[in-house]
């Protein structure tokens, strides 16, 4: 079958699906669709859409949202009321519901005879549910099974998942010309993982300027939809590529930046280098510092030692040659090696040292 055709309806039980293990519940009379089984579960609940972006404290997180709108309501004024939500139209889908809520049993009792009549959507659902082993049993095989036949019905994440199930030729058979094109279709059809991928194997089977400015329109597509990753490597590409027009190239540092407020220890390494020395825009020292700090802390190796040479230099922070060597010997650890730092290390006296160790070996305990 070719992508994009009408999937076939298939018998009840595909014998290549699998069943699907719900181990011992209780009958159906008495709820058991609302009891969770656990057995052999190992998979985590569903990570909501939002998770990557929550929890991050600093500069735009949400620790600073809150305390804006703490000292919102101390001013006396009340809060301007939501946005009017928009009215939903259509029919709601009753097997996302139930899965939304964490009914994973009655997720599978809805989503299981529309997956056979060849629901793209159904499919994509079961094959979710038995990939991670919610409310019933872990079954990688019959999971593989299910996103082929959404990925041949043409739903974005289901390509996408194929896609990689077809690279790794473990579930199924590997075939890198059909990944190749599940992943471009899944790509075009919206998956912002799977235009972030896509702009990789463009970029891994065009080496050079050719294959970066392929993969450039994948990646800003990427980016919007808020994937870290390809945040950095546009932040890359708009400063490797010299025919990026320079509205673009302006806004290389507010990409790598978003990266960096995502989590992303490389992205936080090459802000801070970025700021420091005026890349993209011009030098702030105390932000460079901050960036380099965050990372170096993170366990970054190579922003460890920038670190080391900011606290020398007095660089967004006062000079401080114990905090200084304390990095320095974090960082000669991990293996990196600097002459420089070593030289200033050996001119510090015993207690210097001492004390740099010392504050080295609490680091690593912490």
């Amino acid at each position: 079958m070719e992508i994009g055709d009408a999937p076939a309806i298939r018998p009840a039980e595909p014998e290549d699906a699998g069943k699907i293990d719900r181990g011992q519940r209780p009958s159906s009379s008495a709820g058991d669709a609302t009891t969770l089984d656990r057995a052999d579960r190992d998979a985590a609940p569903p990570e909501t859409k939002s998770g990557r972006d929550q929890g991050k404290s600093g500069k735009g997180g949400r620790e600073e949202e809150l305390q804006g709108i703490n000292i919102y309501l101390r001013m006396g004024t009340p809060l301007p009321d939501p946005p009017k939500e928009k009215e939903f139209s259509g029919e709601p889908d009753e097997a996302y519901g139930a899965f939304q809520r964490g009914l994973f049993l009655t997720a599978v009792d809805k989503a299981l005879p529309r997956a056979q009549l060849g629901d793209p959507a159904a499919q994509t659902l079961l094959a979710e549910i038995m990939s991670r082993g919610l409310g019933v049993k872990r079954d990688l095989k019959g999971a593989s099974f299910w996103y082929g036949q959404a990925a041949q019905g043409g739903e974005p994440s289901a390509m996408f998942k194929y896609a990689l199930l077809l690279m790794e030729g473990k579930y199924v058979a590997r075939d890198k010309a059909k990944a190749d094109e599940y992943m471009r279709n899944a790509a075009d059809a919206g998956n912002g993982s799977a235009q972030f991928n896509w702009a990789q194997i463009l970029v891994s089977d065009n080496p050079g300027v050719r294959g970066l400015t392929m993969a450039m329109p994948y990646y800003e597509k990427a980016s919007e939809q808020g994937i870290a990753d390809a945040q950095y490597a546009l932040a890359q590409v708009y400063t490797a590529l010299k025919d990026v027009p320079s509205e673009k190239k302006a806004k290389a540092r507010d990409w790598l930046e978003r990266a960096a407020k995502a989590g992303f220890d490389t992205a936080q390494l090459d802000i801070g280098i970025w700021l420091v020395n005026g890349i993209n825009g011009p030098r702030d020292y105390d932000e460079g510092f901050r960036w380099l700090s965050i990372a170096a802390k993170r366990g970054n190796v190579v922003a460890q030692n920038r670190l080391s040479h900011l606290y020398i230099n007095a660089l967004g922070t006062r000079p401080d040659p114990v905090e200084a060597a304390k990095w320095y010997v974090l960082s000669r650890r991990a293996g990196l090696t600097d002459p420089t730092l070593e030289d200033f290390y050996l001119g510090l006296n015993e207690e210097q040292q001492k004390q740099a160790i010392d504050g080295a070996n609490r680091f690593r305990r912490s």
